[in-house]
């Protein structure tokens, strides 16, 4: 499987509470839901659809599986929310017990187990392992060199500070931008791949 990273993200680098207003606070975060004067059906609902079109599993930290399993299995019976409900699903988390792993068909993947688990699941045949939101867990991938591809869209606003998915470790990563799309709000969605060593 390959592993991709699919993020909604600001001009400033922040990717922290795209969504909703009570999404994630953490550090004070006040701008909750900054996404949604920017959000086109077309181009940034039409990423979304193909990012997950093209999972075979997802792939989440716990913070956002938590937000995740706490919504979706409710809205059952929606052919969207069916296939979040039935489609594999992994958490990286060393809080959670495979007993509180309710929302079907997830598995537990301890944090130190995170990369020779996501090694294995990259050997494996079929399509991607998508990930959304975790912004600790995309830093530790990238971190690792366990990214495939990296689908950011990227939104026009300044957020002034947030959690960010990229690593501070001095450590240089070339990519190479494979597509781009723009919509009318000024969204760009650009799809990026590493450069392998030379």
């Amino acid at each position: 499987m390959r592993i991709v990273i699919s993020e909604f993200i600001s001009l400033d680098g922040v990717v922290q509470a795209p969504g909703g207003a009570e999404e994630d606070t953490d550090g004070g975060f006040a701008h909750g839901g900054w996404s949604h004067p920017f959000f086109d059906p077309e181009v940034v609902g039409g990423a979304f659809d193909s990012a997950m079109s093209s999972a075979e599993a997802l792939l989440f930290g716990r913070r956002t599986w938590q937000t995740m399993a706490g919504a979706w299995p409710e809205r059952a019976g929606d052919p969207f929310a069916d296939r979040m409900n039935a489609i594999e699903k992994y958490v990286v988390t060393d809080t959670l017990g495979d007993g509180d792993l309710t929302w079907n068909n997830t598995e537990r993947i301890p944090g130190e187990k995170l990369v020779v688990r996501i090694q294995e699941l990259r050997e494996k045949d079929g399509g991607n392992l998508l990930v959304m939101g975790s912004p600790t867990l995309v830093r530790s991938l990238l971190s690792e060199g366990l990214v495939d591809e990296l689908q950011l869209v990227i939104m026009p606003v300044l957020l002034g500070g947030g959690k960010s998915i990229f690593p501070e470790d001095g450590g240089l990563r070339t990519l190479e931008l494979v597509s781009t799309v723009i919509n009318g709000t000024g969204v760009q969605v650009c799809t990026y791949r590493p450069v392998a060593d030379a």
